[in-house]
Formats: structure tokens, sequence, C-alpha cells
């Protein structure tokens, strides 16, 4: 856990930001961990991280565009101890996949004290600045995990979420919050400065009718840039359960252009294969990139991973059954292979 003398001491870099500059995954824990601090600052840039290997020397130039007085750095499990060095000015990560050893930064981690605890990024945001009730519950929930403030949203908004669900997967996919984690993912899509734009403005935003029930421009804008998105991914995900699955291994390739649906495509994929290891790999510039998830005990993601990774040239990472990798294009079938020799191992 993340106990309360840490909240404080995050809390108190919050108050003290002058012109801070905040680096987030784009996904929706790191969406919504962004906008609770922001809205609670009132003030900062937000900067978008593409996944890749790690928050590295690219993005140095992001702080020195911005000159910021502080940096925070959200739900992004690699920061390399280059970009820390090159920063002269204090930097705040918070995150919660496996603990990184890096000097002159302020890290803070729940998985440091208990390594199974699985609250996502957005849930401590929210204990730091008890903001956005609606959007700390659809970050927390579409990274996997229903928190105790789940119950006063659905107290709120009944119509969207029932208390009595305790299973993340059906929170997801079988409730009508599912719709707005549906949308947080998508406004992500596209380019950089579409998704920093979409980001802002669903910052405005104080109820989640403005968008569901297009209540307001700027709800109306934000739903209509997700259902463009939605018409090619259920396509997408209509292929992708159409595939044969191979033992224990369900792989789906695609080719999108720039639009990257690997990690909620496989949430979804996974949430209907429940004894299989999901990959859904894009290829993109000669290389595939790739979402793994598992929602079967013995499949430990991140072990197979690993092991893997040790066989094959690539990066990878991220939580015990949910993981994301890159190989090059021409390592990708070996990257299978492999795979495929590992789940033998668990017959």
């Amino acid at each position: 856990m993340i106990d309360k003398k840490q909240l404080d001491e995050i809390k108190g870099y919050l108050d003290k930001a002058e012109n801070p500059l905040i680096f987030f995954d784009a996904d929706p824990d790191g969406l919504s961990s962004f906008l609770l601090l922001k809205k609670y600052m009132g003030k900062g840039k937000g900067v978008i991280f593409e996944r890749g290997e790690n928050l590295g020397e690219k993005y140095i130039r992001k702080v020195d565009e911005n000159k910021p007085d502080i940096v925070f750095v959200l739900d992004i499990f690699d920061v390399s101890q280059e970009f820390i060095d090159k920063v002269n000015v204090p930097i705040v990560w918070i995150d919660h996949h496996p603990p990184m050893e890096r000097k002159g930064v302020k890290y803070f981690n729940p998985k440091i004290k208990d390594k199974d605890d699985n609250r996502p990024t957005t849930y401590w945001c929210y204990k730091i600045t008890k903001g956005s009730l609606w959007i700390a519950t659809v970050g927390t929930i579409a990274d996997w995990y229903i928190p105790e403030f789940a119950r006063e949203f659905a107290k709120k908004y009944p119509d969207l979420f029932d208390k009595k669900i305790k299973d993340p997967g059906e929170a997801n996919f079988k409730q009508p919050i599912g719709e707005l984690i549906k949308i947080f993912h998508f406004i992500l899509k596209g380019t950089v400065s579409d998704a920093m734009r979409n980001a802002n403005i669903l910052g405005n935003i104080e109820s989640p009718y403005e968008i569901l029930k297009d209540e307001t421009s700027k709800g109306k804008f934000i739903h209509k840039y997700a259902m463009q998105k939605t018409r090619l991914f259920d396509k997408m995900l209509e292929d992708a359960l159409k595939v044969k699955s191979e033992g224990k291994l369900h792989l789906y390739v695609y080719s999108a252009g720039d639009v990257s649906f690997t990690s909620y495509l496989s949430n979804n994929v996974q949430f209907m294969k429940k004894d299989k290891l999901v990959i859904m790999a894009r290829e993109h510039n000669g290389n595939m990139k790739m979402s793994l998830r598992s929602h079967d005990p013995k499949i430990k993601v991140k072990d197979i991973l690993e092991r893997v990774l040790k066989k094959v040239p690539g990066h990878g990472g991220g939580h015990l059954y949910a993981c994301g990798a890159g190989v090059k294009k021409e390592d990708f079938d070996n990257f299978i292979q492999e795979i495929k020799k590992e789940l033998d191992k668990l017959k």
C-alpha cells in the first residue's frame, strides 16, 4: 500500500507546484490519474506516454520545452535512470507495476510494501485529491480493480453500475459503466495531438451524462470521437473471436494503420476466452506490438514473458496476468513458438 504519510507527501508536492509537467500512460488509468491531479492543482501540462521500452531520452526535450518546476509520472512502469539524471527538477513517480530500482526520484508504489496490492494509480490519485468520483471510478475499474468508493458511485449513478458486482471483467463488459471505460480508451486513439486535446476536453466535463446523453457540446464531441473508433474496433473484435485457438493460445494479428487497440482488444477477448493465454498483436513499422492476457491462475503471463524474452530479442513487462511486449517482425514467429513451448509445460 501507499500509506497516509506518503499520500500526504505527494499532496504536498501538488500544493507547491507552480508549473507542473505530467507524463501519463495512454490508457484509462493513466488518463484518469492525470485528470485527477490536474483538476486538483488547477494547472499542469500533460504529456501522453507512447508505449515503448521506457520513459527515456526522447521525453527529456518535453521537459526542456516546458521548463516545469516539478515533473509527475503516472502509471508508467519504467522510467530510465538517464531521464531522471537529466531532469533537474523534482520527479514524483506514482505507479503500481512491479517496482523498479531508481535513484534520484520520489517513487511511490503500493507493491513495494505488498507485492499483491493491485490498486491502480487512479486509486491512489483519488485518495490524494478526493476529486472527481466518476473519473476515479471509471479509471480504477478500467484497470481491473473495483474500489470501495464504487459503492458511492453506484449510489450516485445507479443506472451505470450495480454495487453488487465484484468481478472487474463483468464491470467492464456487462455493466453500463463499461461504455464509459470504452470511451476513455478510444479518445486516446489517433494522433498524439488528438488524444491530448480529447484528454483536456474530458477534464472539463463534470458528469458522465454529458457524454453518455450528449448533454453538452463537450460531452457530445467526446462521444462522437469515441464512436468513430468504435466502428473499427467492433469489426476487429468480431474477427479476433473468429480465430481458432491453438491449444491454450489464442492469437490474433492485425494491422490498423496508426490506431492501436491491442490493450482493450485483449481485455475483451480474454473475458470471453478465460482458459486461454490471449495475445493480440499489431504489425507496425517492422515491429510486432502485443498485449498478453490470461485469466487462468496457472498461466502467469509476466513469468512466461520474462522467460521467453531471454531467448528472443524484445522488450515487455507489466502485471502478473497482463503484459505488453514488442519484438521485431522477423522474430515474431520464434517468439510465438517459445510461448507455445511455455504453455506446453503447463499441461
